[in-house]
């Protein structure tokens, strides 16, 4: 079945493996990424850019726009952050952190809900947790109850441990995290984009929410590279 994906963070690392992954899947048949500036794009006519302000109090409902437009098609369309900080988050201030990782990220889902999109697919990380001391962990524990409590009919969280072929990952911690088993180890940035247009493709009956963590991913992304 053909769908339609509304996507923000679609130019860092990870998203950049979201959307190579998404403009490989036929199915797929438009790809909207939301910038804060604009940027070369590949030379797909399914893939095109809006540049929007994320600071600007109309933020959301510029995004609400967007996804009605999108919606009116009449094919399935999703939501996905891919936004985040990252390694770079030692640099920020809580604050700081928050603006984005809640605050632009929030507003984006409420816009996509708001705009008739039912199923979201949100970038977080392994341990995720809003009591933890651990200031990155607290605020993605944070970002995942603010974007919970928006009332998506499906919503898929991702939990990557050490993301592998990620220019922030220094190559001897992704080289050390591959000899680790399970959640905290090494996954590959490309597994981490497959599992997502599987997650998309699938269209799975159940609703709620799921955390997919390395395995859920390495095997979401094997089965869509087995089609």
């Amino acid at each position: 079945m053909a769908f339609r994906v509304l996507i923000i963070g679609g130019t860092g690392q990870v998203g950049s493996a979201v959307v190579r992954a998404l403009v490989a899947e036929p199915s797929c048949v438009e790809v909207v990424m939301v910038n804060r500036k604009a940027i070369s794009l590949h030379a797909d006519p399914r893939l095109r850019q809006v540049v929007l302000d994320t600071a600007a109090a109309q933020f959301p409902a510029e995004v609400t726009q967007l996804a009605h437009s999108m919606v009116a098609h009449g094919d399935p369309v999703y939501g996905a952050s891919c936004a985040g900080v990252g390694t770079g988050s030692l640099k920020w201030t809580e604050e700081d952190l928050k603006a984005l990782e809640i605050g632009v990220v929030g507003g984006f889902a409420r816009g996509c809900h708001a705009g008739g999109i039912t199923r979201f697919a949100l970038l977080s990380a392994v341990g995720s947790n809003a009591k933890s001391r651990i200031r990155y962990v607290r605020v993605m524990g944070l970002k995942e109850e603010a974007v919970q409590a928006i009332g998506f009919t499906r919503l898929a969280i991702f939990r990557p441990g050490i993301i592998g072929g990620n220019l922030h990952t220094p190559g001897y911690a992704a080289f050390l995290g591959r000899l680790i088993p399970g959640r905290f180890g090494t996954i590959e940035q490309d597994e981490i984009g497959r599992a997502f247009v599987a997650e998309f493709k699938g269209s799975p009956a159940s609703s709620g929410v799921v955390y997919l963590e390395n395995g859920a991913m390495r095997q979401r992304s094997r089965a869509l590279g087995s089609h």
